[in-house]
């Protein structure tokens, strides 16, 4: 039976670089067609670097693409492992003209290299006509945008491989896709192929993340334990001709592949368990069974699928404006009273120089995750006189210089604060924020060419 070998080298844009060396190794002892993937692409990747590009701050393509490529371009040419990702993000075309740029540095001047471009909503629409549609997820859409983009499915990266590319870059596609691309290409699946579109997806959805599926953001001493983290392995999937996936590991690596972690990234972002819409296939995982095949190895079936649904989903993102943050540290014996006085202070001042934008407070050591923007929660809370703990003020704005000085009376709590305050630091960087819309299968204009 015919079997495929897909291996996830990185789960998000700036997850370790080093990784894909063992799956490389194990990928050249597979008998049959082998790819390297990369999922880099989150949805504040993409918006960040589209309001980079927007800024001229960036190339908007993925600040990663040089550090992931680069190691694994020539062994995996040499090896015939192919290798897919969307580290295009915003800018798919200029992934590739780089890539070409890496690929003959390295002497690979014959390599293959495809881009599937098309997931940009505004070169197919008006701003104003996504303006105004309704969002189902995210923030109210204001204008002007910084982009939008659209998931694409598996069948243009499946196109791309047709191609005979040896590289495959995209922007905004499912992170299944880049799995189930590959699935399509070598088993000639049909869009009707439920069956199998399933298993692909499945098997991409477990791969996406990377080594969540193999121990990493799994464990949780001593209750769950995983060996040798420091070290932990990356995912490799084996998606045989009859629907079958098993997730395994390379030899040798730290981390583990267990039931328990296998179930546990099935369940990962699934709204719907019977009905995880991708543009590909809705796929049903209630029926799914999870069994244990060996060490480090094991097998998932039953995974079932229905018609993908009429419509895609597109990011939408927008300029949010810049975050500014700064914060002072207080230790020692009733370092939580001084901690307050030191916001007490700050609330103050900021009233006195008539701050206008919102400012939220912290004391991380004591409360931040589950605070609220005013404090209540970590004001309700059992009061520890002494501490390690560190005030963070925060502030989003569209005028650099109101932040800047929030940031500078924090600063001067070195003199004009409560006692013992130290370590100070600040930043400023820009943000946005995102909303999701539905839009018709037919707007994008995808296209598929080799570089």
């Amino acid at each position: 039976m015919k079997t495929i070998y897909v291996a996830c080298g990185a789960g998000f844009g700036g997850d370790r670089f080093d990784a894909s060396g063992p799956l490389i190794d194990h990928l050249s002892g597979c008998d049959g067609p082998r790819y390297l993937i990369f999922e880099t692409l989150a949805e504040r990747t993409l918006a960040i670097a589209q309001n980079q590009m927007l800024r001229g701050e960036g190339p908007g393509y993925s600040e990663f693409l040089e550090r992931y490529l680069k190691p694994v371009l020539k062994p995996c040419h040499e090896a015939g492992i192919r290798v897919i990702s969307n580290l295009g993000a915003a800018n798919v075309a200029g992934a590739g003209a780089r890539t070409r740029e890496l690929a003959d540095e390295l002497g690979l001047s014959g390599l293959k290299i495809a881009v599937v471009e098309g997931d940009d909503l505004l070169s197919v629409t008006s701003e104003e006509a996504i303006a105004n549609m309704q969002p189902v997820e995210g923030t109210k859409i204001e204008r002007p945008l910084v982009g939008a983009n659209v998931y694409l499915g598996a069948r243009p990266i499946a196109a791309a491989l047709d191609l005979g590319a040896q590289v495959v870059l995209t922007g905004r596609c499912t992170d299944a896709a880049l799995t189930l691309g590959p699935v399509v290409h070598e088993f000639g699946l049909a869009e009707d192929d439920l069956h199998m579109l399933a298993a692909g997806t499945t098997a991409g959805h477990l791969l996406e993340c990377g080594p969540q599926v193999t121990g990493a953001y799994f464990a949780d001493p001593p209750f769950k334990s995983v060996p040798d983290l420091a070290n932990v392995g990356y995912p490799v999937g084996e998606i045989g001709a009859d629907g079958s996936v098993v997730i395994t590991k390379p030899e040798g690596t730290g981390g583990l592949v267990s039931e328990a972690t296998v179930k546990e990234q099935i369940l990962y972002e699934m709204h719907d368990p019977a009905n995880y819409l991708t543009p590909d296939v809705t796929l049903d995982v209630t029926g799914v069974r999870v069994a244990q095949a060996g060490p480090d190895r094991v097998r998932v079936s039953g995974a079932q699928g229905k018609p993908p649904p009429p419509t895609l989903k597109a990011t939408v993102s927008m300029d949010a404006g810049f975050l500014g943050e700064a914060e002072m540290s207080y230790a020692g014996p009733n370092a939580r009273a001084r901690a307050e006085l030191a916001i007490e202070v700050l609330r103050q001042r900021f009233q006195r120089l008539a701050i206008s934008c919102p400012v939220r407070f912290d004391i991380m050591g004591v409360m931040s995750v589950f605070d609220d923007d005013d404090g209540t929660l970590r004001a309700n809370s059992e009061r520890e006189p002494d501490g390690d703990l560190r005030v963070r003020v925060a502030a989003r704005s569209d005028d650099k210089q109101e932040l800047e000085r929030i940031a500078l009376e924090v600063y001067s709590l070195w003199v004009t604060g409560p006692a013992g305050g130290a370590g100070f630091r600040k930043s400023l960087s820009s943000k946005v924020k995102t909303a999701s819309v539905l839009v018709d299968r037919s707007l994008p204009n995808v296209t598929v060419r080799l570089v």
